[in-house]
């Protein structure tokens, strides 16, 4: 059935619930009579419930109309709410602005430092002579060999960043796809609850007719009663669900101020898949293991540039500078213009960067701890995904074939019996209900086993709106502290 027209049928169901029973009362029946009361359940488990009938009573319950806003706005499909999300979750913008980042850190990394300009005087005043010497200069600090590697570190952290955007895209992903067929699921529920809805109502209706002329005790009446209760209670609870669930939606897909609206997809065909082989592909291919491994080759690129640093810079000056000491006494004609340069290095006698360097080390046995650990965890995370899928599948297939097909058929000999005035109606109304309690766990079976499946080609990753946590690396001028990290978590 077309999702969109159900979901719609749902809607003016519930919407005609306390009008609908001047038009649709069941005739009174002697109980020697063959014929069922009107609302006959025969075809319960070949078709969606709650599509062909209406509620005949008003019912003590609120708002049974909640979706009713819902009814003319087009459905969305799975693909719809995945181009949202990619467009309008923050985290993707966040993941893209980290990369930008390391880049324009990978630039800076890599400038000359800026030569300094300046002014020098000697003997400006006092002494026989008068005036002094002035002048001007340059100077200029030449890093040997380091800025390249000071680069490189910032482009290891531009690839790492690069991986991260890939590991946000499966996590915002998975997220929007679990979240989508819960509310499918819970959609879905809604139908089922209508149907449910229906029926009571018809059977409180039948009840009272059939006490009336004798043909039903007060129990039975009652007892259909509280069945009708409670289906206008489980009703208004799975409406609830579904707008929470597609509140939720619209949250993980950034677009919190979504209207209400039906939804299209396919809930009982989840794909099916090789768990040990999908098992070896995620812990091979996992965007979080490969970037760890990113991660170690930025510690590698760390530890040769702190290294590098305890080598010193160059230290070059040069100038002019105008003498006005005369040459001679006799003639007073001054010295005049002259040039001068000084070449210095640092000499590395107490500061070698050794800390800096021993840091540079442990970050990278950490680092490659971590591919360790990752891998460790990223299994201990799969096997639970894939035993669940495994066992939910097995779960399926027996409500599909074996329990689904029972209840349908229990119910179709009460009912059968109760025409031929060997069963009460209240134990009809109680297989009635089973068959649907039935079909609500089987939607939540199908759920569990599509999140299973989703986690698992998603590579177990799931968190699309947590917080971004950032790598940093600092370059360091062998003085100040070395690179450090703020490592992802899982």
């Amino acid at each position: 059935m077309n999702h969109k027209v159900a979901f719609a049928a749902v809607l003016l169901c519930c919407m005609s619930a306390p009008n609908a029973g001047a038009q649709h009362h069941p005739e009174v029946r002697n109980r020697n009579s063959s014929q069922p009361p009107k609302q006959d359940m025969q075809t319960l488990g070949e078709q969606q419930p709650g599509f062909t009938t209406k509620t005949s009573i008003p019912l003590q319950t609120e708002a049974l109309d909640l979706l009713k806003d819902a009814l003319g706005r087009p459905a969305m499909n799975l693909n719809d709410f995945e181009q949202l999300a990619l467009a309008n979750n923050p985290t993707l913008s966040q993941a893209n602005a980290i990369v930008r980042r390391s880049a324009g850190q990978a630039r800076q990394a890599g400038l000359l430092p800026n030569p300094m300009v300046g002014y020098v005087g000697e003997e400006i005043r006092g002494g026989s002579y008068g005036g002094g010497e002035h002048g001007a200069f340059v100077q200029q600090t030449i890093p040997l060999g380091k800025l390249g590697l000071r680069r490189q570190v910032f482009e290891e952290q531009k690839r790492e960043d690069e991986i991260g955007v890939s590991v946000q895209r499966y996590r915002v992903l998975s997220d929007v796809r679990q979240s989508f067929y819960a509310a499918l699921a819970a959609q879905e529920t809604v139908q089922l609850e209508a149907g449910l809805l229906s029926v009571a109502t018809d059977a409180v209706q039948t009840a009272h007719q059939l006490a009336n002329v004798g043909q039903a005790d007060a129990p039975d009446v009652l007892q259909a009663e509280v069945e009708a209760e409670q289906a206008a209670a489980d009703y208004t609870t799975s409406q609830r669900t579904f707008i929470e669930k597609f509140s939720n939606l619209a949250a993980e897909i950034g677009k919190p101020e979504l209207p209400l609206g039906p939804l299209q997809g396919e809930l009982e065909n989840p794909p099916r898949i090789e768990s040990e082989e999908l098992e070896k592909r995620i812990l091979e291919d996992s965007p979080e293991v490969k970037r760890a491994e990113q991660a170690v080759i930025r510690a590698e690129a760390k530890l040769k540039s702190a290294s590098r640093e305890r080598v010193p810079d160059l230290q070059l000056r040069a100038g002019l500078q105008q003498s006005n000491e005369p040459v001679n006494e006799i003639t007073g004609k001054p010295v005049g213009l002259l040039g001068f340069a000084t070449v210095g290095v640092t000499l590395p006698v107490f500061n070698r960067n050794q800390g800096n360097v021993e840091t540079a080390r442990a970050d990278l046995e950490r680092a490659r701890s971590e591919v360790t650990r990752l891998r460790l965890s990223l299994r201990q995370r799969v096997q639970p995904l894939i035993q669940t899928y495994l066992a939910d599948r097995d779960r399926v297939d027996r409500y599909k074939n074996e329990m689904i097909p029972r209840a349908t058929r229990a119910y179709q000999l009460y009912l059968g019996k109760y025409r031929q005035m060997g069963q009460a109606y209240p134990q009809v109304i109680v297989s009635q209900r089973t068959l649907f309690q039935i079909r609500v766990a089987y939607l939540q079976v199908l759920l569990s086993l599509w999140t299973s499946v989703i986690r698992l080609q998603n590579y177990a990753l799931s968190g699309g709106l947590e917080a971004l946590v950032v790598a940093e690396s600092k370059v360091t001028n062998g003085n100040s502290p070395s690179l450090t990290d703020s490592a992802p978590t899982d």
